[in-house]
């Protein structure tokens, strides 16, 4: 906000140290934590740790403090800072609170939709994400890690990043093998109309139930691998007719989702590649071939580093078979990628958290290999979604929660409330509503919580209007949309407002979340967390309700009236951003 101020503040420092010859190289600015005023500090420990090592008997802590004091009054007279203040070593910086309030409120005026965006990194990043298996349901299970990676995708791009969303949907093995013989035997010739991935999901379910309820069908299903091992050709269109009907299921589940892919991968195209770096691994020693003696392929990969502690395990990376497993086509996934995509900066596996040792494995063989691209490769964990009750979901038993269920429970549940609340809204904008209500329940409960820490999902949470919760905020959002219809001008019309008045604490604790949002959304993108998203956010809507209350905006003063709308203008385009970033509808009207 102040980077002219800052610029003309740091070169009088510059001048006046070089003047005095103090070993002044650079100033690093911090933000002090906001307690009714805002303003930024340097410390200048450094410069007098400088001056004792050049020889000079000094206290450092005491010079540092000397230097502060002495640099004190270089900053006076500088627009827009009302007071400076040397304390312990630091120079405390203040800024003119309506000043600064006038500041905030133009830029995201100014910046719209970009407000809070970074400037282009010039990185590319991958996100892995999703990846729902072929041939089965796409169940609540699926919901988190499709959410997160996309809220993810959202806030790095915001960032400043280039990013390539990808998905690496299971298309091949066991489950897909059983689908295909319980549709052999019991549903040939059939083909799916609504519903896709519920049909598929109940085929599936039924072969596991019949295949428990008679042992003896294993012999059959063995003999549809066989099949597909001599990759027989009608097994193989089979199974490419069936694998589009799954990819087809899970593309609307995705647009229903407001989701959206650059690149798909799958393990049936990795198998070759991985059993060959198999091969590889095992000619250079690094892997162990124990299938002579019954075994598998592993590697001891503390072995094989020499560490006495063991830290990494044993990782089989082909089964005694010779079949494939999860690990021999993720050593293959992993160089696949950076061939597609050679400049990526971090290719990035957003997978829950059960599978943090196997892609620790996997990235510790492929460096133990010589693949550099281990260390550009990454696991994003997370924790999985129960339903109150800790209801345990299994594709097997048929007993989960269908995504579309859930989505249409949503928009009724959300289309109820929305009625209840405004029952003069037209069809149509129930309709619109209910849908950006209902996604943004379902999507704000899996992004308002630690990535590694377990969702529990419930309505009323929810689709609480009055709580942290998405319908909270997009209400907020309508509430700004309302004063500014009402108060009949147009915001891009009034001049900047110099925001002269007295500021009440209310504007004062609400220009402080506004002010906050971009430093929020580096953090987001730096550490993979849609959580500082979803809290800002919802802090915003909440000093928004408080300011609603305090102080008002029609009614005000004409000076005041104005700098109020324009400060409940960049309110509205805040909250649009930051539910934008969690994949969330801001509507108009609720």
């Amino acid at each position: 906000m102040f980077q002219t101020e800052q610029q003309t503040i740091e070169a009088r420092i510059k001048a006046f140290c070089t003047a005095n010859g103090i070993p002044l190289s650079v100033l690093e600015w911090k933000p002090i934590p906001f307690s009714g005023e805002w303003g930024m500090s340097t410390s200048f420990f450094a410069v007098a740790a400088a001056e004792a090592r050049l020889g000079k008997k000094i206290d450092v802590a005491q010079r540092a403090q000397e230097i502060a004091e002495q640099v004190q009054s270089q900053v006076s007279g500088v627009p827009g800072l009302s007071h400076a203040e040397a304390v312990k070593g630091y120079l405390n910086l203040f800024f003119d609170t309506q000043e600064y309030t006038r500041r905030v409120v133009e830029t995201v005026l100014d910046q719209k939709d970009r407000f809070g965006s970074g400037p282009a990194t010039g990185q590319r990043v991958m996100i892995e994400f999703s990846h729902p298996n072929t041939h089965k349901a796409f169940h609540v299970g699926h919901l988190r890690g499709t959410i997160l990676g996309d809220a993810i995708c959202r806030i790095l791009e915001f960032a400043g990043y280039d990013v390539v969303r990808a998905n690496y949907p299971g298309d091949m093995g066991l489950h897909v093998i059983k689908w295909l013989w319980g549709y052999l035997k019991f549903h040939n010739g059939e083909e799916p109309s609504a519903d896709i991935t519920k049909w598929m999901g109940e085929i599936y379910a039924e072969a596991s139930k019949r295949l428990e309820e008679d042992p003896d069908l294993e012999t059959e299903v063995r003999s549809v691998y066989a099949r597909w091992d001599k990759r027989e050709p009608q097994i193989v269109a089979l199974w490419e007719r069936t694998r589009e009907w799954s990819l087809e299921g899970f593309r609307q589940m995705y647009a229903a989702l407001d989701v959206r892919f650059d690149v798909y991968y799958f393990n049936s195209q990795e198998e070759k590649s991985g059993k060959e770096i198999v091969e590889e691994l095992v000619r250079r020693g690094i892997a162990t071939d124990e299938r002579s003696q019954g075994g598998a392929v592993i590697v001891k990969i503390d072995e094989v580093l020499g560490l006495a502690k063991e830290q990494f395990h044993t990782a089989v990376v082909l089964r005694s078979d010779g079949t494939a497993l999860y690990a021999t086509e993720d050593l293959a996934l992993a160089l696949h990628k950076f061939s597609d995509y050679p400049d990526l900066a971090k290719s990035l596996y957003l997978v829950d958290v059960r599978q943090s040792l196997h892609f620790t494995q996997i990235f510790k063989i492929l460096e133990i290999a010589g693949h550099e691209q281990a260390r550009k490769s990454g696991h994003i964990s997370y924790e999985l979604v129960t339903l109150p009750g800790n209801v345990v979901m299994s594709s097997r038993e048929g007993t989960v929660v269908l995504l579309e269920d859930l989505l249409r429970e949503a928009t009724t549940r959300a289309r109820a409330e929305a009625h209840k609340k405004n029952p003069s809204l037209t069809e149509a904008q129930l309709e619109s509503v209910a849908k950006a209500v209902g996604l943004g329940a379902l999507k704000y409960p899996m992004l308002a919580r630690e990535n590694t820490k377990m969702v529990t999902f419930d309505w009323k949470t929810a689709l609480d209007f009055n709580g942290q919760a998405s319908p909270y905020i997009q209400y907020a959002h309508v509430r700004c949309n309302s004063i500014l219809r009402k108060a009949g001008v147009d915001i891009t019309n009034l001049p900047p407002s110099a925001f002269d008045h007295s500021l009440e604490p209310a504007e004062v604790e609400l220009i402080d979340w506004l002010s906050r949002f971009p430093s929020e959304v580096q953090r987001a993108a730096a550490e993979y967390k849609p959580l500082a998203i979803a809290n800002i956010a919802y802090n915003t809507a909440k000093a928004f309700a408080g300011f609603y209350d305090a102080c008002p905006v029609v009614q005000a003063s004409p000076e005041i009236r104005a700098a109020r709308l324009r400060m409940v203008a960049a309110v509205k385009q805040t909250l649009a951003n930051s539910l934008a970033l969690l994949g969330i509808t801001a509507p108009e009207v609720m």
